[in-house]
C-alpha cells in the first residue's frame, strides 16, 4: 500500500513538472522526463495534456514504445494523433497494435477516421476487422484477439520451441499454447513451462491436455467473465460453431470488461442510462439526456402513491398522526427492497444465484424480513407510545405496517431481478429506483388497509 501511495505521489510530481515544461514549450525535456516510465503511466500523463500537445509529446517518444502507449490512450487523444499523423506514421502505429486493441479503437473513433484506418491497414487486417465487427458487442467474438500461438500434435518439443521463438514475439501471450489439427480444430493445450522442462524429442501430443475449457464466439459477456472467474485462467480460447479456434481472450481484456460492466450496472441501479464516456468528458446535455428518461418514468410512476394517498384523505384527516409516519414507512420499505435487489443482482452477476434459485431466494428473503420486521416493529411501537405519545392503535398500525412493508419489499427486491434475467432483461434495471417506487405503493396500501381495520373510520 505504501509503495502504491509513493508511486501516485511520484506521478503527480511528474505530471506537474511535465505541464510546466509543456507551457514553456520544452518538449524534448518533457519527452525525456516521461519516456522512462511504464507505458500505462505515460499514456495517463499524455491524456492529462490538451490533445494537440499530447500528440506532439507522443510523436517524440521512442518508436518501440509508441504503439504500446497508443493502445492505453483515451479515444479523444487517439483521434487527435490519427488526424495529425501522416499515412506512413499511421501504418507504423497500426502494424504494432494487437487486433483486439485496433477493433476497440475503431469502435470509438469518428467514422471518417475509421475509413482512414481501414485504408492504412493490410488486406488481411481489414478482413479480420470486418469479421470482428460482425460479432455482437461484448460477445466472446468481439472481445478476442487473434494473436496466439498454435502448435500441431505431431511436433516435437524442440520444433515447438523453435516455432515459438520465430512467431511468439508478435503474439499477445505465449504462456499457453493451443494444439490444433490441419483444419485448425482445437484439440488440446500445453503450457510453455511444460515444454521448457520436457525432453526435446517428446511429441506435443504426449504433453497436451485434451480437456480444454473454451468459449464460443457468440457467448455473452456475463458468461465470459463467469468462465474466467471460475477457472482463473490467464487466457481462454474461442471457437466457432465447428470447433475451429478463431482467437483467444486474455485476462487484461476481461478486467477492462468487468470494469465497464460494473460501471454500467452502477449507473442502471442509479436510474441513469449507461455511458462509456468519463464524467468530466461528458457534456451537461448528454448527462441530462442519460438521466431524464428515468426521472420522468419514476416521477410519473409516483402518481400511483399520490392516488393511494388521495383515496384515504378522509382517514388521514380524522387521525392526524397517520400522515406523519408515511415518510418513515415508505423509507423502510424502499430501503429494504433496495438491500435485497442489490444483493441478488450481485449474486446473478457472479453466478452465485441462477434463475432456478427463485424459490430459495423468496424463502431466504422471507426469513430475513421476519427478523428485520419484528425488530423494527418493536422499536417503532415503543417509540410511538413513549416518545410520540400516540394512541396504542396508531402504534400497532404503524408497527404491523413496518413488518408487512419490509416483507413485501424484500421479496420483491429478491424476485424482480431474477424475473428480469429470465425475461432476457438486464436485472440492474430492477434496482433501487424501481424497487423503491413499487415498495412505496405497496407500503401505503398496507398502511391504510391496516389503519382502516384497526383504527376504524
Amino acid at each position: 500500500m505504501d509503495h502504491a501511495r509513493n508511486k501516485l505521489v511520484e506521478l503527480n510530481k511528474i505530471e506537474e513538472k511535465l505541464k510546466s515544461l509543456v507551457e514553456e514549450k520544452r518538449y524534448k525535456e518533457a519527452m525525456t522526463l516521461i519516456s522512462v516510465l511504464n507505458e500505462v503511466d505515460i499514456a495517463e500523463l499524455i491524456d492529462e495534456l490538451d490533445h494537440k500537445t499530447g500528440a506532439i509529446i507522443y510523436r517524440m517518444l521512442p518508436k518501440d514504445i509508441q504503439a504500446e502507449v497508443f493502445s492505453y490512450l483515451g479515444s479523444d487523444q487517439q483521434e487527435e494523433i490519427i488526424r495529425s499523423s501522416t499515412d506512413v506514421e499511421l501504418v507504423q502505429i497500426l502494424d504494432e497494435m494487437y487486433m483486439d486493441d485496433m477493433v476497440d479503437m475503431i469502435g470509438e473513433v469518428e467514422p471518417d477516421l475509421v475509413d482512414r484506418i481501414l485504408k492504412s491497414s493490410t488486406a488481411e487486417d481489414r478482413k479480420l476487422i470486418n469479421q470482428f465487427l460482425k460479432y455482437p458487442e461484448d460477445s466472446a467474438g468481439a472481445l478476442m484477439t487473434v494473436e496466439y500461438v498454435s502448435l500441431r500434435r505431431a511436433m516435437t518439443v524442440r520444433e515447438a520451441i523453435d516455432y515459438i521463438k520465430a512467431e511468439g514475439i508478435d503474439k499477445k501471450t505465449i504462456y499457453i499454447l493451443y494444439v490444433t489439427d490441419s483444419s485448425r480444430h482445437l484439440e488440446g493445450i500445453v503450457s510453455l513451462r511444460e515444454l521448457l522442462v520436457s525432453d526435446y524429442d517428446k511429441k506435443i501430443e504426449e504433453l497436451m491436455n485434451p480437456d480444454v475449457i473454451y468459449l464460443n464466439t457468440l457467448d455473452e459477456a456475463e458468461e465470459v467473465t463467469a468462465t474466467f472467474k471460475k477457472y482463473g485462467f490467464e487466457a481462454i480460447p474461442v471457437v466457432d460453431r465447428e470447433g475451429i479456434i478463431v482467437g483467444i481472450i486474455t485476462i487484461d481484456d476481461i478486467l477492462n470488461l468487468m470494469e465497464e460492466m460494473a460501471s454500467a450496472d452502477f449507473q442502471k441501479m442509479s436510474a441513469i442510462t449507461p455511458s462509456e464516456k468519463p464524467y468530466l468528458e461528458t457534456s451537461a446535455f448528454e448527462l441530462a439526456k442519460n438521466r431524464i428518461v428515468w426521472l420522468l418514468v419514476l416521477m410519473v410512476s409516483a402518481t400511483v402513491t399520490q392516488k393511494i394517498i388521495n383515496g384515504y384523505e378522509d382517514l388521514i384527516g380524522s387521525v392526524a398522526f397517520l400522515s406523519g409516519f408515511i415518510p418513515m414507512l415508505m423509507g423502510a420499505g424502499g430501503n429494504s427492497g433496495s438491500q435485497s435487489s442489490i444483493l441478488v443482482i450481485r449474486g446473478l452477476a457472479t453466478g452465485d444465484i441462477i434463475t432456478r434459485d427463485w424459490l430459495k431466494v423468496i424463502w431466504k428473503e422471507m426469513k430475513v424480513s421476519i427478523i428485520c420486521g419484528i425488530i423494527l416493529a418493536m422499536v417503532n411501537y415503543f417509540k410511538i407510545i413513549y416518545f410520540d405519545k400516540a394512541p396504542s392503535t396508531v402504534a400497532l398500525t404503524v408497527s404491523l405496517t413496518v413488518m408487512g412493508a419490509v416483507a413485501v419489499a424484500k421479496v420483491l427486491g429478491g424476485i424482480l431481478p431474477i424475473a428480469a434475467t429470465k425475461l432476457k432483461m438486464d436485472p440492474a434495471i430492477m434496482a433501487s429506483p424501481l424497487i423503491t417506487t413499487i415498495a412505496d405503493a405497496s407500503t401505503l396500501l398496507i398502511y391504510f388497509a391496516l389503519a382502516s381495520s384497526i383504527i376504524g373510520f
